[in-house]
């Protein structure tokens, strides 16, 4: 509160709570206040809003508190045909009349998340909350270009993971590959080992026939080569398909696409999962660098996770 961050309330008690605090600190606190319109998660439900509404209004009218804002969030926005999205947003426009009619006058309304952000202009109310798309992830993958009123966006993906090749090293037909062999060498071939695993954030069925149909793929002297055999805690195999590098060679596990390097939305798709939860793993060893420009980025250390 000392530092002017805006709270938010969920509950009269929490209100309570609030007012008691901004007394100790000898100054008003700026909060907002959530309205659960569908999601379940946080947030008052419609039958209990305008008890929440009047607690707060009648601390904002004590001098206790300033109500700066009224907020929700959908739970398919990402879906622009999904009935939750209407319904969401006539259930806020509701909660925003019970404002009104209280005497609220919040200084800001918001309502959408990067893909309503996207899809959804009658979400936009004061303000939108873009959190993936900053990040140039696209929160809508699977939507059709013609679905986004201004067009889809061109959203380039900041993050990038990289790590050194530890060694590369010949194998026979028949040779199994890490826990459990659950790839064996249909014939001669070669890979190479990656320090990386599910410790730094890999995820651990990220070779076909772990879980998934599909490899996940990294680039190796420029060429995408699939994850081969279990993932394991700090490291991963690789399939360099007869070719040989030095240890040191760069390994890119995703990246922007530009240069060839598969994506976090290819990760994702390849583990059965999204690029959400691809991009958040990323930790243990990995070093995060921020960088204003790409290639300002080097390898350096075991791994490294730039953010752009």
């Amino acid at each position: 509160m000392a530092t002017g961050v805006d709270l938010t309330a969920y509950t009269p008690a929490e209100v309570a709570t609030v007012v008691e605090a901004a007394s100790r600190a000898g100054r008003a606190a700026r909060l907002q206040l959530k309205v659960d319109t569908g999601l379940r998660r946080g947030g008052a439900l419609p039958e209990d809003w305008p008890d929440l509404v009047a607690a707060a209004r009648a601390a904002e009218q004590a001098g206790a508190l300033r109500v700066t804002g009224i907020w929700s969030h959908f739970a398919a926005a990402e879906d622009p045909t999904h009935p939750a999205n209407d319904a969401q947003e006539a259930v806020f426009r509701a909660a925003l009349e019970v404002v009104a009619a209280a005497g609220l006058e919040p200084e800001v309304r918001h309502l959408a998340n990067s893909a309503a952000a996207l899809l959804r202009p009658s979400a936009h109310f004061d303000l939108v909350r873009c959190g993936i798309a900053s990040y140039g992830i696209d929160p809508a993958p699977d939507v059709p270009d013609a679905a986004y009123p201004g067009g889809r966006p061109d959203l380039v993906p900041a993050m990038t993971v990289r790590a050194p090749l530890a060694l590369s090293k010949r194998l026979a037909a028949g040779d199994g590959v890490s826990y459990g062999h659950t790839w064996v060498a249909p014939a001669e071939t070669t890979v190479g080992l990656v320090p990386l695993g599910y410790g730094d954030g890999v995820p651990r069925h990220a070779a076909a026939g772990v879980g998934t149909p599909e490899a996940a793929e990294v680039l190796v002297g420029g060429r995408r080569r699939p994850v081969r055999g279990r993932v394991c805690m700090d490291q991963l195999v690789v399939d360099l398909d007869g070719e040989t590098f030095p240890p040191g060679t760069p390994v890119v596990l995703f990246g922007p696409g530009r240069d060839g390097e598969p994506t976090a939305l290819d990760w994702a798709r390849a583990c059965g999962t999204i690029d959400y939860e691809v991009v958040t793993r990323f930790r243990g060893r990995a070093r995060r660098v921020h960088v204003d420009d790409p290639e300002d980025a080097v390898v350096e250390d075991v791994a490294e996770v730039g953010d752009r």
